[in-house]
């Protein structure tokens, strides 16, 4: 980089949107897992699209890397830069709420909103934005749009693919698409958003977004359930949907260890059954009717999936408090993960009816694989995404175990693959994923797929090394 190239960006950016110095650039380099530890000349803080656009221009003259930023939160490495070449762009102070219409039940944000706060703007005007996920205090909406993240409202209500009625993006060579409509219906050819949206900023920077919102909940029920089985799961699933009229917003599988885990090393978690049981399903009802009537639908089909012999046994909450006290069981596995030691992170999906079976062909695999290892499968069975978490044998050293993560993957990945699943359910491919993409996908998507990147960024200045 050039020192005219330096020139004319501390010029255009201003003090407030430059860091050079490493003890500033330190938070924006070292990524969520420490799996990477990025490299970049500086840190770019753009104050408006406009200021973005010039900066993108500049880089493309000088063939300079763009990594775009957001909360940092992303769980595949796809906002860490890995080279001195290159520059990181955090969209933090592209923080504006433009506009919120609740009649049209949409809402305009700009991409450096944090999601809790889009959550929180929605809520002000008595509606819901459904995504929600275990980082939303500090991730951007813009992340969440490039990642087409998940979460635990998906079986409702979709993944932030689904959220998305238009948006605004800088494009690689500097240019602004201005795609901000608040349209459910616009059959005028190429849906272009959508090749932005899961695109991890490889093609263009994700700059405002018009979002769908809800009418809020207003009768929320939620119990907790141990199972006879696992296979007991897909049945009680059935059943909610079927009892409540779809009304499931969510359905979490739990195995014991996860409860274990959490209740030894999380606060907050507590076994709310005196037996213990292997498994257990996390569900929750809600309408935007107050007088719904979803507590008696609730126990209802819990009655009869007792009489089943689907549950074993069941606690519904009777407060907020108590909702928040289940939901903790649910959340604070990830948490209880790091504080066991090391643990290998498969984020896969497969038909919802193969859940347990996969769940079941894939531990045996591992288990033959590494003795003692600890798996601790969780998360949205409602949509059929599970988390196949492999957690350190007790004893084991740490680094050792972790690189064994190459030989896990493909252990499990070849089972989802064989399943009809996908290898990257809610959390991207960025760096971490790039190579079991190359693996796994088709030479025709894979062929595709390099085409609309060198037509869009001839010159792979956006996020080089990362999901290509």
């Amino acid at each position: 980089m050039s020192d005219p190239f330096l020139q004319r960006i501390a010029e255009l950016l201003g003090p407030s949107g430059l860091i050079a110095d490493p003890a500033g650039m330190a938070p924006y380099l070292e990524e969520e897992r420490g799996l990477f530890h990025g490299k970049a000349r500086l840190v770019a803080r753009p104050a408006s699209t406009g200021e973005l656009a010039e900066l993108v221009r500049i880089c493309a003259q000088e063939g300079v890397g763009i990594v775009p930023q957001g909360g940092n939160t992303g769980l595949c490495g796809g906002g860490s830069p890995n080279g001195e070449d290159q520059i990181v762009v955090s969209l933090s102070r592209l923080n504006k709420i433009r506009a919120v219409d609740p009649v049209n039940f949409t809402m305009t944000v700009e991409a450096g909103v944090v999601l809790q706060t889009v959550q929180n703007v929605a809520e002000s005007v008595d509606c819901l934005f459904p995504v929600s996920l275990g980082a939303e205090g500090s991730c951007q909406i813009g992340g969440n749009i490039s990642t087409n993240a998940g979460g635990t409202g998906v079986l409702r209500y979709g993944n932030t693919r689904e959220q998305v009625l238009g948006l605004e993006v800088v494009l690689p060579d500097g240019r602004i698409w201005d795609g901000l409509k608040a349209l459910r219906k616009d059959n005028t050819g190429y849906d272009l958003k959508q090749l932005f949206i899961g695109g991890e900023g490889t093609l263009g920077i994700v700059t405002a977004a018009v979002l769908k919102i809800y009418p809020r909940a207003r009768d929320q029920q939620t119990a907790f359930c141990a199972l006879k089985n696992l296979h007991s799961s897909l049945a009680l699933l059935g059943r909610a949907r079927n009892a409540s009229g779809d009304q499931v917003t969510g359905f979490e599988l739990v195995p014991r260890i996860g409860l274990t885990m959490g209740a030894e090393l999380v606060p907050g978690v507590a076994d709310p059954f005196d037996d213990a049981h292997d498994w257990y399903a996390l569900i929750e009802l809600s309408s935007s009717r107050p007088d719904a009537g979803l507590r008696g639908v609730l126990e209802g089909l819990l009655g009869d999936a007792f009489e089943a012999g689907e549950v074993l046994d069941a606690v519904i909450a009777e407060s907020l408090d108590q909702r928040k006290a289940l939901w903790k069981i649910r959340e604070g596995i990830p948490e209880a993960q790091k504080k066991a030691g090391g643990s290998i992170k498969h984020d896969v999906s497969v038909p919802v009816a193969q859940v347990p079976f996969f769940i079941e062909r894939a531990s045996r695999a591992v288990e033959k694989a590494m003795n003692g290892v600890r798996v601790v499968p969780f998360g949205h069975l409602g949509d059929g995404n599970i988390h196949f978490n492999l957690t350190q044998p007790e004893g084991a050293d740490k680094q050792a175990f972790l690189g064994r993560w190459a030989e896990m993957n493909r252990i499990v990945h070849d089972i989802v693959v064989e399943m009809q699943g996908s290898i990257s359910a809610e959390h991207g491919i960025g760096r971490l994923k790039k190579d079991e993409l190359a693996h796994y996908k088709s030479p025709v998507e894979l062929d595709l797929m390099r085409r609309i990147k060198q037509a869009l960024d001839p010159q792979g200045i956006m996020n080089p090394g990362n999901i290509l």
